[in-house]
């Protein structure tokens, strides 16, 4: 399932939205290896928005004690 361009607030929410669906049993069998297909994707994504984020941040902590 490919993940579109979301924000890291939007992919986190969706991730709670689905994580509350499977807590309360609102989701078929057929529906739940989708659901955790998606939520692995978009918690790769977060991971790798983060990384970038902090390497981000590191550079320009960097460039400031110049």
């Amino acid at each position: 399932m490919a993940t579109k361009k979301i924000s890291y607030k939007e992919a986190i929410e969706e991730v709670e939205t689905i994580l509350a669906e499977i807590e309360n049993d609102e989701l078929d069998v057929d529906e739940l290896a989708e659901k955790v297909q998606r939520v692995s994707a978009l918690l790769k994504m977060c991971k790798e928005k983060l990384h970038t984020t902090n390497e981000q941040v590191e550079n320009i902590l960097k460039e400031m004690d110049k």
